[in-house]
């Protein structure tokens, strides 16, 4: 597999995001989700990111309790500073972010995490007072770097002067786009990588269509994009792009891994399942030409998802620059 460097790291092109543990696309339980790592790591997927907010902890807890057994050699990310509520709230205060970092660190029974990323940015506390505490985290050896999730360039380019950022944590696949009008091109300029949640649509760039079902519960039920009539044009959509990897023999979910791989040697993107078997489905990863990559945007043209990617309840501090 490609290789790609955050941090200083080197690690596979492609990565893991332990967010489906904790159930929010479906129940699960431990030994199916240590079963799914174990298929992770024999993969080579070498960079695993998750969330204190995850499953309110599980997802951390069940990654802890892999790591003690197998004790892998992998650079390990999660994040802080949303607060659970109604509504949900954003704290990136230096108390909120140590204790929650501090727990964090419990539940994966480590003493240091590769990457802390601010989940949320609070917009109204100063940008250098954020950093300043990301600072002393790296300082005193709890954190190797740090991260931000959905920030618009402009913020990526204060927060790197300031103090160099490791990673922008941002939605970017076949149905998301919005990286591509600045923050893609940001991230190249300044040597920060880009890790791409989400690069499988939420599970509609799979190999198998979605019933409609199967996304009435949780977050997705919620998100315009898997609401009709928008969750049938999306599938319509999708169908043709399924059947141009059929007629190649590649797998749906590697092809569309593939082309985001390919936005630039900077990109890393973080699928994620709660079973083995859905990430046997990701590799291979074909090798895509630049006629299949222009065939690919004749039959999803950037801009072709129906529906915002978030309703409005989603939106918490996720800057927009657009």
């Amino acid at each position: 597999m490609q290789q790609r460097m955050i941090g200083g790291r080197s690690v596979a092109a492609l990565g893991y995001g332990a967010m489906s543990f904790g159930g929010m696309y479906g129940a699960t339980d431990e030994a199916t989700s240590l079963a799914c790592l174990d298929a992770m790591l024999e993969a080579g997927i070498t960079h695993v990111d998750v969330a204190n907010i995850y499953g309110l902890g599980l997802c951390e807890t069940i990654l802890g309790t892999w790591i003690a057994s197998r004790k892998p050699d992998i650079v390990l990310a999660t994040k802080a500073g949303i607060v659970n509520g109604t509504p949900r709230r954003a704290d990136n205060s230096d108390a909120y972010l140590r204790a929650e970092l501090e727990g964090s660190l419990k539940r994966l029974g480590v003493e240091r995490v590769d990457l802390f990323y601010i989940h949320r940015r609070e917009q109204d506390r100063p940008l250098d007072e954020v950093i300043g505490t990301l600072q002393r985290l790296e300082q005193e050896g709890k954190i190797g770097g740090y991260g931000f999730s959905e920030i618009a360039p402009e913020t990526l380019r204060q927060a790197h002067a300031i103090h160099p950022c490791t990673a922008v944590q941002n939605e970017y696949s076949l149905w998301t786009r919005a990286p591509e009008l600045g923050l893609l091109q940001e991230c190249a300029r300044l040597g920060v990588a880009l890790v791409a949640f989400s690069p499988l649509a939420r599970g509609m760039l799979g190999n198998r269509a979605l019933d409609h079902a199967q996304v009435q519960d949780g977050f997705r039920g919620r998100n315009p994009r898997f609401t009709e009539p928008n969750f049938a044009r999306n599938t319509a959509r999708i169908d043709a792009f399924r059947a141009f990897c059929a007629a190649r023999g590649w797998s749906t979910p590697a092809t569309a891994l593939a082309w985001v791989i390919g936005a630039g040697d900077h990109v890393i993107p973080i699928p994620g399942t709660r079973r083995a078997e859905r990430l046997h489905e990701w590799l291979p990863l074909p090798d895509l030409s630049a006629a299949d990559r222009a065939e690919i945007e004749r039959v999803l043209p950037v801009g072709f998802a129906a529906g915002a990617r978030y309703g409005e309840h989603q939106t918490l501090s996720v800057e927009s620059y657009c």
